[in-house]
C-alpha cells in the first residue's frame, strides 16, 4: 500500500512539475538554445530529485570518465520513459535522435525543435536516413554528444535485442568515438505502469569504441558490450529490489 500511495504522489509531483516548467518556461522558446537547454537539465535534475525524496529511487552513474569532452555518439539501451529526462543532466549538449512525430506536441514538442535535436521521419527509411546524417554532421561541429536509441523504442529489462541499422549509419559518416551506455532504469520505472521502485536505478558509460572499425566489427563489438552490461546492471537491480 505504501510503495502505490508513495508512487500516486510522485506521478503528482512528477506531472505537475513537468507541465508548470513547460508553460513557464515557454519564453525559452525565443531565447538563445543554451538557455531553453539549461532549462531541459534543471527539469531532469528536480525529477531525478523527486524519484528519490518520494518513491526512494536513486540514481548511480559509473563510468563518466569514458564519455569524452567534445563530440561523440552515444549508443543507449532505452527501458523507461525515466531514460528520456534522467539522462539529460549528465551529458554536456546532447543532441537526441527522435521520431519526427514529436515535433507536433504542444510545448514539448516545440521545445524538441529548439533544442535541435535530430528528428528522423520514420516512414521514409532511405531518405531519412540521409537527412539524420546531415542533421548529425552539424551536430558534431557544435561540438555535442549524438545520442540514439537503437532499438527505436522502450524495451523491458532482459527483453531479447531488436537493434536497428541506424546507429552503424552514424557511427560510419561521423568518425567519432561511441560510447555505449547501459542502465537498467526499466526495473524501477516500467513500461505502462504507475508503480515507482525503490533501490537504484545505474548507468553506467563503458569503454568508447574508437571510430573506424569495419561495420560488422564494429556492430559486434557494440552489442555484446552493451548487452552484457544490461543483463549484468539488470540482474543487479533485480537484487535491489528483492532485498527493499
Amino acid at each position: 500500500m505504501l510503495l502505490i500511495l508513495r508512487s500516486i504522489l510522485f506521478a503528482a509531483a512528477f506531472y505537475v512539475t513537468t507541465a508548470l516548467m513547460l508553460v513557464f518556461g515557454s519564453w525559452l522558446l525565443i531565447a538563445p538554445r543554451s538557455w531553453a537547454m539549461a532549462g531541459l537539465r534543471l527539469h531532469g535534475i528536480i525529477c531525478v530529485w523527486l524519484l528519490r525524496v518520494i518513491a526512494g529511487t536513486k540514481l548511480e552513474v559509473r563510468g563518466r570518465e569514458n564519455l569524452p569532452k567534445g563530440a561523440c555518439l552515444v549508443v543507449s539501451k532505452h527501458q523507461s520513459a525515466w531514460d528520456t529526462f534522467g539522462l539529460i543532466p549528465l551529458f554536456r549538449d546532447p543532441a537526441i535522435v527522435l521520431k519526427d512525430e514529436l515535433k507536433w506536441i504542444p510545448f514539448y514538442g516545440w521545445f524538441c525543435v529548439k533544442f535541435e535535436h535530430i528528428l528522423v521521419k520514420r516512414d521514409k527509411a532511405a531518405k531519412a536516413l540521409k537527412a539524420m546524417i546531415a542533421d548529425a554532421e552539424i551536430r558534431k561541429a557544435e561540438g555535442r554528444e549524438i545520442v540514439i536509441f537503437p532499438e527505436g523504442t522502450r524495451q523491458a529489462p532482459g527483453a531479447p535485442p531488436d537493434y536497428k541499422p541506424g546507429y552503424v549509419a552514424l557511427y560510419e559518416a561521423l568518425d567519432l568515438p561511441c560510447v555505449p551506455l547501459a542502465l537498467n532504469s526499466g526495473l524501477f520505472w516500467p513500461r505502462r505502469s504507475l508503480i515507482r521502485y525503490p533501490g537504484t536505478i545505474v548507468v553506467e558509460f563503458l569503454d568508447p569504441i574508437p571510430p573506424g572499425l569495419p561495420r560488422k566489427e564494429f556492430r559486434a563489438l557494440l552489442e555484446q558490450r552493451l548487452e552484457a552490461a544490461a543483463q549484468r546492471l539488470v540482474a543487479e537491480g533485480r537484487k535491489t529490489i528483492e532485498n527493499n
